[in-house]
């Protein structure tokens, strides 16, 4: 047992480990275009046979080593690869497009070593998560999932409802950078904020391909080349669209995320695809954002459940309701057997003059207008962003405040309400400017006056 694992263990409070582990670094595992990918395997110290959990991901052999090390302690072979371009692997890393081909190819090394059972696993969030998606249909017939804050598919993240996704991909290249070439330093501008201020002022400059350099003083090939090709070219993004891989033959998979993730709705999206296809996946979604501590504990400790449960049939520990979540204005749990719990009761509020938010019908009236100013942009307060600070739940009191905010407000509540499901709006608007994106967000209102956003969506 490390420091690390110890530490970890601990602070998420994980079930006690069940053996020592053997860690063989320095692996190159080579891809058929003769690339080799940076491998680590960490072994249970264990008699008797075992499963195998592959992580594939591209930040940084550092940065999932101690994870690995957790779920090895704790019964499991565990595979951990850095993707093509980063860490010490060969080749260029360009996002999203070699994980099919060199995720096909580690699971053929995976089964010609002589520790494998026949018996797999792949878990890991955001991008381990797509990793997973690319080679879902080719795992062998023992296996399951757990793909937690991501998606099948990345178009519809990097460009939102038809706009460019500016704020979490300036965030981005620098997290990929920072932790591969220094990590603790890039843990010291996590923690301050840095991150969030060198994205906001980089997304203020033109022109916005020059955002590579403007974050990291250099510049970044695959930004380069998405900025040439992939806008406005639904050729570039098909070969990586994977949804398609997703059915009544996908493992076993255990979905997570939180209400102020960024791409909650892709991954409810692959969620209800999946029990269309008569399958019976497990979902938890809690009140977390996409970096969120709590949600990477939450993560280590459902993942064990799910593939003891999948992978070892030790089913004890896994709950008997499918679906989990947190009902964030009562602060508890609750389980039910799908998402949405059904049968749907669906409310429609109307926007009024005079800011009034109402379940009555609205009349013909003059338009509410607001004053954009494009020297001084609307902010973001909060939401689902990709964050390390001010992402989650904040009082949007000071944003509404603002002349280029409209704000609708309905009588205070005389009863509870909950709820859960898909809300959705229809906005009738014009704009004077030929480019205009419509940012709505639905929040909760204290007697204090504090205004607590609960999800939101733009269209442009």
């Amino acid at each position: 047992m490390s420091i690390g694992s110890f530490f970890v263990a601990r602070m998420y409070r994980l079930p006690r480990r069940r053996n020592s582990v053997r860690k063989t670094g320095n692996i190159d595992v080579v891809m058929p275009d003769g690339v080799k990918l940076a491998t680590e395997h960490y072994a249970p110290l264990v008699k008797d046979k075992r499963p195998t959990l592959l992580m594939r991901q591209p930040y940084g052999l550092r940065g999932f080593s101690t994870v690995a090390e957790v779920y090895a302690e704790r019964g499991f072979h565990v595979v951990l690869q850095a993707c093509r371009g980063t860490d010490r692997s060969g080749g260029e890393f360009d996002p999203l497009t070699n994980e099919r081909s060199d995720g096909l190819a580690t699971l053929e090394w995976i089964k010609q070593q002589p520790w494998f059972d026949g018996r797999l696993g792949v878990t890991g969030p955001s991008y381990l998560g797509y990793a997973q998606w690319a080679i879902s249909d080719a795992l062998p017939k023992i296996s399951a999932m757990s793909t937690k804050v991501t998606s099948a598919e990345f178009q519809s993240v990097v460009f939102p409802h038809g706009a460019f996704h500016l704020g979490l991909w300036l965030s981005w290249l620098q997290t990929i950078e920072g932790i591969r070439k220094n990590p603790v330093s890039f843990a010291s501008r996590m923690a301050s904020g840095e991150i969030e201020k060198r994205t906001a002022a980089a997304a203020l400059e033109l022109p916005l391909v020059d955002g590579d350099v403007r974050v990291l003083g250099h510049e970044v090939p695959f930004w380069r080349r998405w900025f040439a090709e992939s806008v406005g070219n639904p050729a570039f993004w098909e070969p990586l669209d994977h949804t398609h891989r997703l059915g009544i033959r996908t493992p076993p998979n255990h979905f997570i995320s939180g209400w102020y993730d960024f791409m909650l709705d892709q991954l409810l999206r692959d969620y209800e695809t999946l029990v269309e296809a008569g399958q019976t996946p497990y979902l938890t979604v809690g009140p977390w954002f996409h970096v969120s501590n709590e949600m990477q504990g939450e993560s280590i400790k459902e993942t064990l459940i799910w593939m003891r449960a999948q992978l070892m049939n030790e089913r004890a520990d896994l709950r008997e309701k499918p679906v989990r979540i947190h009902i964030t204005g009562e602060n508890r749990w609750r389980e039910f057997d799908a998402y949405p719990p059904g049968p749907a009761n669906d409310q429609l509020w109307h926007i009024h003059e005079g800011g009034v938010l109402s379940q009555r019908a609205a009349h013909v009236t003059e338009p509410d207008r607001y004053r954009f100013d494009p020297a001084d942009p609307t902010p973001n307060l909060g939401g689902a962003i990709f964050a390390f600070t001010g992402a989650g739940p904040v009082d949007n009191a000071p944003l509404e405040a603002r002349p280029d905010v409209l704000t609708y407000t309905s009588e205070p509540l005389v009863s509870p309400l909950t709820i859960i499901g898909h809300v959705k709006a229809t906005l009738f608007a014009r704009a004077s400017l030929i480019h205009a994106d419509y940012f709505m967000r639905l929040c909760d209102v204290s007697p204090e006056g504090v205004s607590t956003n609960i999800c939101d969506g733009f269209i442009r």
